[in-house]
């Protein structure tokens, strides 16, 4: 799809419908009272991304049962980056970049891996300029500072 991508329809009609064109409904899953389980793929270097990040995405609302799939190759991303990136820091300086007069293939590994999780990362709003975009996350409620003002009323 080319375009940016569509606004959700409860930001529409905040900022209003000038062109009275026709609001489609969001459809959102549940969200559980626990984050997902990771799936068994996962181990080493990504299972502790998941455990390190799942649960702060399922308070905000972005880690639920259909989003498993899309975090998992977010974590197997940052698996294949972290491991490429510790072999380059073991490397001889003099063969980080070129080895044999070729480019070092982790140096592709490590900037491809990179590239993914940046890629899927903005989808769950891990980056400042990410959760800028990201729809769905609700902030902490805070108590409203007109709280107590007005006496409560019982409906008996």
């Amino acid at each position: 799809m080319s375009g940016p991508p569509p606004k959700p329809p409860h930001l529409q009609i905040i900022r209003g419908n000038p062109g009275k064109h026709r609001l489609r409904h969001s459809v959102e899953p549940p969200v559980p009272p626990q984050p997902p389980e990771p799936p068994g793929c996962l181990s080493g270097y990504s299972l502790d991304e998941w455990y390190r990040l799942a649960s702060q995405l399922h308070e905000l609302g972005l880690l639920t049962a259909l989003d498993v799939g899309p975090f998992a190759a977010y974590c197997s991303a940052y698996q294949t980056w972290r491991e490429a990136s510790e072999v380059l820091a073991r490397t001889p300086e003099s063969e980080q970049l070129v080895v044999d007069g070729r480019p070092n293939p982790l140096v592709r590994i490590a900037r491809n891996a990179a590239n993914q999780m940046i890629a899927i990362g903005a989808q769950f709003g891990l980056s400042p300029s990410a959760r800028a975009r990201v729809t769905g996350i609700t902030p902490p409620k805070e108590p409203s500072k007109f709280a107590g003002l007005l006496p409560a009323f019982d409906d008996d």
